[in-house]
């Protein structure tokens, strides 16, 4: 907040509420009314953004006194307008939990390898070339099992998959 403070010294409150889980999760949210009156500013927000279907945000409102008093009413409308009308025009992207699958072919399997991964939702993390061809691939976590059939049917079973926290497949 203080970077806020120091861009924009005039305004005289800084409002915040965030939501840091899923959308709609309550178990890790926070909010400042920041000296507006108490419920008026951090709770409208927080409201707005647990209704949004948007998860892991945050909205900050800045707010200069213009000498027209709105009331609790008319601040509560205004903080969660202001996230509202944020929220209308934000760009947003499906988050995807991945693991890290370690996949290891020889060079023959490699462009039919290359092709399932590029029609995939597969990360590409990291590729070494030696006598053969290992990748470290982000996989989704609902993708996980189904990987070490897909690399065998590819392969002819001569691929090897590692997959998180088990031994060599």
């Amino acid at each position: 907040m203080q970077t806020l403070r120091d861009e924009f010294p005039d305004a005289t409150h800084h409002c915040w509420a965030f939501v840091a889980g899923p959308p709609g999760s309550t178990a890790r949210i926070g909010m400042s009314d920041d000296g507006e009156p108490h419920g008026t500013a951090g709770r409208p927000m927080l409201t707005a953004l647990l209704h949004s279907g948007v998860g892991h945000i945050v909205a900050v409102c800045t707010r200069y006194y213009g000498g027209v008093k709105l009331g609790t009413g008319g601040l509560s409308r205004a903080y969660s307008g202001g996230v509202a009308l944020a929220l209308d025009s934000l760009p947003t992207e499906e988050r995807v939990e991945r693991v890290s699958v370690s996949v290891t072919v020889g060079y023959a399997d490699v462009d039919a390898v290359q092709r399932w991964i590029a029609d995939s939702l597969f990360v590409v993390e990291d590729e070494a070339f030696g006598a053969d061809v290992r990748y470290t691939l982000g996989v989704p976590v609902d993708e996980v099992e189904g990987v070490t059939r897909r690399v065998a049917d590819l392969t002819r079973g001569s691929g090897r998959v590692v997959l998180p926290d088990r031994a060599e497949g």
